[in-house]
């Protein structure tokens, strides 16, 4: 399976038909049966069918064992072992209203599951898994996904994997400014729409001391708050003319990126942030830090690629950019 890093419209969960749905990788730990969880739930939501994933390589060891004499295990014993893992946490799924299939594959877990998200509407993972002969599935790897996926990826932590399907609880997107976190705020807007649920979109603006200490001295914080808050309800602005039946709020808020986030996503139903963004005073919200973010959040975090989109064009239109 292949992919481009590019795509001609933003590559959210629900707008395209793909053969496996809603993929997520599971290694039998907590945090996977939650990331499993929370798939199934979105797979039902859309009437897409689910995927589960379960990856392994032969151990390091095997080599240097066979090597000296020393008996390994051989690959069927491994596969077996790593589907009965996979079975386990279908079990704890309970009956589905949508298709459900479930592969063991050999092979990096990182690597195999971003092949999967080449047809797939959404990549889903836990926030840490555990090590051992499964191939590090969570953790490190589901770090390393956003990276490379060529589908949305959602990072699910331990225990979050309950609805928060209460009236008024948002979807959140955090925006720096730049073009990629216009394609999570569109990516966003169509999650939010999905669960008709409002969307509410925050830039994060650092104290300027600390944050931006290369400015002159000369710069006003209180009219570089106004002149953000103009470009950030133009935007907005913008995505209302997109999505005219959704409500969407917005704020500027006083911190660092990650904070601000981490702390939007105990109450959001669904936190999105673009996988990569710019620097300078708005803290650079993406790249980087969206590691930081999906690292402490309290609820499932989406990190949308950069993808191209011809909505995109029409936000100049609206007001004054950031760029």
């Amino acid at each position: 399976m292949t992919g481009s890093d590019e795509q001609d419209s933003t590559p959210t969960a629900g707008d395209r038909a793909t053969t496996h749905g809603i993929v997520v990788g599971v290694d039998g730990s907590d945090q996977s049966v939650s990331a499993a969880k929370w798939a199934a739930r979105e797979a039902e939501l859309r009437g897409l069918p689910l995927t589960l994933i379960t990856a392994y390589t032969m151990p390091v060891f095997a080599a240097s064992a066979l090597e000296a004499g020393y008996g390994v295990p051989d690959d069927t014993t491994i596969r077996d072992g790593a589907m009965q893992v996979l079975q386990g946490v279908v079990g704890q799924l309970g009956p589905l209203q949508v298709p459900l299939v479930h592969r063991v594959e050999m092979g990096d877990a990182a690597g195999v599951l971003v092949d999967y998200s080449a047809d797939a509407n959404l990549l889903v993972a836990g926030s840490r898994g555990r090590g051992g002969f499964l191939g590090r599935l969570l953790g490190s790897v589901a770090a390393a996904l956003p990276a490379h996926a060529k589908c949305p990826v959602v990072i699910v932590p331990k225990g979050e994997h309950a609805t928060r399907a209460a009236d008024g609880v948002p979807v959140v997107v955090g925006v720096d400014g730049s073009e990629q976190a216009r394609v999570a705020a569109l990516a966003a807007a169509v999650e939010a729409e999905v669960r008709r649920a409002p969307l509410r979109v925050v830039i994060a603006m650092p104290p300027i001391s600390g944050a931006v200490a290369w400015l002159p001295a000369t710069v006003d914080e209180r009219s570089m708050f106004s002149e953000m808050k103009e470009k950030l309800a133009a935007g907005v602005e913008w995505l209302r003319s997109e999505f005219p039946s959704l409500e969407i709020s917005y704020e500027i808020i006083d911190g660092v990126p990650v904070d601000v986030m981490v702390n939007e996503s105990k109450t959001g139903r669904l936190t999105v942030v673009g996988s990569r963004g710019r620097g300078g005073f708005t803290g650079a919200l993406l790249g980087s830090t969206s590691q930081g973010i999906i690292a402490y959040a309290h609820g499932p975090v989406m990190v949308v690629p950069n993808v191209k989109d011809s909505r995109l064009a029409r936000r100049a239109s609206f007001g004054p950019t950031f760029s």
